[in-house]
């Protein structure tokens, strides 16, 4: 009995002693690298926010460029309609080719805009994801500055 009582009484001394030693257990490069930490979480952010803003623009260009290439089209397609109407084998001939060149434009235009909306959704997913860095390495930082 004695000799539990002894273990018990000794493995609370020890748990007390300790408890204040782990409260402490925060040094001042803790501290320093918390705030780096944010400082490079704040650069990524600022990074990200840029990217964004670069894709919106790259968006609203490829959307202008799909909107000419589909005007060039139907221009074309007015053209080939005026052609074969008079007859003209050489104009149509050339009108097929200005619509084939027209439809590649448009179709890369197209392929432009889905990968910059692709880009732009990633972007903003890193975004978010470095919000989150920044909001977790302020509440360490503020944890360890309390800690202290």
């Amino acid at each position: 009995m004695k000799l539990t009582t002894a273990i018990a009484v000794t493995g609370m001394a020890a748990a007390l002693l300790t408890a204040p030693a782990l409260a402490q257990d925060v040094r001042p490069d803790d501290v320093t690298q918390d705030r780096k930490d944010i400082r490079q979480d704040r650069r990524d952010l600022r990074r990200d926010r840029r990217d964004i803003r670069e894709d919106r623009r790259e968006i609203r260009q490829d959307t202008k460029d799909i909107r000419g290439d589909r005007r060039d089209l139907r221009e074309d397609r007015r053209e080939l309609a005026a052609d074969r109407k008079a007859g003209d084998k050489d104009a149509v001939k050339n009108d097929l080719k200005d619509i084939r060149e027209d439809r590649k434009d448009l179709k890369s235009d197209i392929k432009d805009r889905r990968a910059d909306a692709k880009d732009l959704r990633r972007d903003r997913r890193d975004r978010r994801q470095d919000r989150r860095d920044l909001h977790n390495d302020r509440k360490d930082l503020k944890a360890d500055q309390a800690a202290k």
